[in-house]
């Protein structure tokens, strides 16, 4: 096949998703400029000049079918990912997780991509998007002077700053018999309620005061706006100030007793099919540990998952909702593909996925292909479209959790919830596999 002139992307960032999007690139036969700029330029979060460092853990998640980082790195196996094929490549012993040698994965994925013909890596720091296609990786720590140009691109302010996120509760896990629909005031029934009496709020609080706050490196200055204050700081104000903020029971009466609780938790819906539900004004950077625990002492979530914890972190993201499309690209500029923490993921596995679809896209574009979508059954298929169609006001970034993808809703005399997630697994792995037959890919993960 003879290509076109200007069959040439560009990639921003060597992290896990520029690499796994640089490598999609290439097997499509497209040539790619991969720009890194460390050892250049160091981030305060990174120690190596290998690409797809890991620097906070070397896990990618457990692998069994019950999980469903399992059934995504299922389907990054079965694309031929880099990362997860690298992942599998130095694996180490660590029970149910995918763990990796964090040596020999850096130096795989490095060694992948600079010795591969149609790479070419470029050791600098991008002081503006290039011309042409672009693939931007370039993470949560992405440099002041990029961070402006693409600020400037797409016309709206990052939601990027040193922030706190609430913990979101796998809705299967809410006890619907406590919880209560209604808004304050009378205004539409959109939130969860879960009422306290003194007893219920005397235990609650005590959780709180006596977890511990995550110590933060010294690039992870918690700093905060006064409007999303993690709970826990409210709590260290006084016993009332919780009520009286986000807990305030005012105007949420029991329907059915007419009776307005001591304090109530309110949950708010984080997706369109109403699998996943965050704790409304419960900002945190409480150890996860710790934070299960304040969370389970909450009536009606005694056996809450929390399918992503609160977090308290500078992190750079575009608000997906607004900008992006299912495809990667940005809707208003078509040339322009976001993967990665950039993007609105959280975890290394979901960068990589991201960008492996950016980059295949990527390659489609500037090949005049039509652009490809995984199946909604599949579990890179949920995340991209939760990152577009999830609420843009508050909007925070996402991982891999069986609340984006549909699973068999519980009963009495049905199945448990580990086989409704295996089931679930199964069916997104053939749908991703289908899938990927279907658009040609199946050949391409082995050029």
């Amino acid at each position: 096949m003879t290509l076109p002139t200007h069959a040439r992307v560009s990639v921003i960032g060597a992290g896990m998703a520029g690499s796994d999007a640089a490598l999609a690139i290439a097997r499509h036969g497209v040539a790619v400029d991969l720009f890194e700029m460390r050892p250049v330029k160091m981030t305060p979060a990174h120690h190596t000049d290998r690409f797809a460092e890991l620097v906070c853990s070397n896990s990618f998640g457990g692998d069994s079918k019950a999980n469903a980082k399992g059934l995504l790195q299922a389907e990054m196996l079965a694309a031929g990912g880099l990362v997860m094929s690298s992942a599998q490549a130095t694996r180490v012993p660590a029970g149910g997780a995918v763990a990796v040698d964090r040596e020999r994965f850096g130096d795989l994925v490095t060694r992948t991509l600079r010795e591969h013909p149609l790479v070419t890596v470029h050791t600098q720091e991008v002081t503006d998007i290039p011309d042409g296609v672009v693939v931007l990786a370039s993470g949560p720590l992405t440099s002041d002077v990029l961070a402006e140009r693409i600020r400037a691109r797409v016309g709206m302010e990052f939601l990027g700053f040193y922030d706190a996120a609430a913990p979101v509760i796998d809705g299967d896990s809410i006890d619907m018999d406590v919880a209560y629909r209604k808004g304050r005031y009378g205004q539409a029934a959109d939130y969860l309620n879960l009422p306290f009496t003194k007893e219920a709020y005397d235990h609650f609080f005590e959780a709180l005061t006596a977890a511990r706050a995550h110590v933060p490196h010294d690039w992870e200055k918690l700093e905060f706006f006064e409007g999303c204050v993690p709970i826990e700081e409210l709590a260290r104000r006084g016993y009332d100030t919780p009520r009286f903020g986000p807990m305030k029971p005012v105007g949420l009466e029991h329907p059915d007793t007419d009776r307005r609780p001591f304090a109530v938790a309110q949950l708010r819906q984080e997706d369109v099919a109403g699998r996943m539900w965050s704790l409304v004004g419960f900002q945190t950077g409480l150890k996860w540990g710790d934070q299960l625990g304040v969370v389970r002492s909450i009536p009606g979530l005694e056996e809450a998952e929390i399918v992503r914890y609160g977090v308290m972190h500078r992190n750079t993201y575009l608000c997906a909702p607004r900008l992006l499309d299912a495809t990667m690209a940005l809707r208003d500029h078509p040339d322009l593909f976001v993967a990665g923490v950039l993007a609105g993921t959280e975890g290394y596995l979901e960068s990589s996925a991201t960008g492996w679809l950016a980059g295949t896209n990527a390659a489609r574009r500037v090949l005049g292909r039509p652009p490809i979508v995984p199946p909604e059954a599949s579990m890179l298929g949920g995340l991209v479209r939760f990152l577009v169609s999830a609420t843009p006001e508050g909007f925070q970034p996402m991982n891999a959790n069986w609340g984006l993808v549909p699973v068999e809703p519980k009963s009495r005399q049905g199945p448990g919830k580990r086989e409704r997630r295996e089931r679930a697994y199964e069916r997104g792995l053939d749908a991703f596999v289908g899938w990927l037959a279907e658009a040609g890919a199946t050949e391409l993960q082995r050029a």
